[in-house]
């Protein structure tokens, strides 16, 4: 059995066991989250919402709190002497699902 969720304006396919990688969420290691957001369940039967399921929910755990690899962003101007170079680290939460209800 597997969903597809919307979790922070993305949309992930996922199964009881998974690991995936989400937008930050507030919460501690070990901490329960529910995705209420379902717009599909599959496997022997399929159902697809419209544009949600009705009453399905994910619950997963939170692994872990950490950010991402660093982008650098570069501005520059030429011939103008102008140059500035930023670094950025997005907070991201580590989720393993471990149940889908329908």
């Amino acid at each position: 059995m597997y969903a597809v969720i919307k979790a922070g304006g993305h949309q992930y396919r996922v199964a009881p066991g998974d690991e995936l990688t989400v937008d930050f969420h507030q919460g501690k290691e070990g901490d329960k989250l529910t995705f209420d957001n379902v717009l599909m369940i599959g496997g022997d039967k399929t159902v697809v919402g419209s544009p949600l399921v009705k009453g399905a929910k994910v619950e997963a755990v939170i692994k872990q709190q950490t950010r991402d690899p660093k982008i650098l962003v570069f501005k520059y101007k030429r011939r103008k002497n102008y140059k500035r170079t930023k670094g950025h680290k997005q907070p991201v939460t580590v989720v393993e699902v471990k149940g889908i209800k329908q």
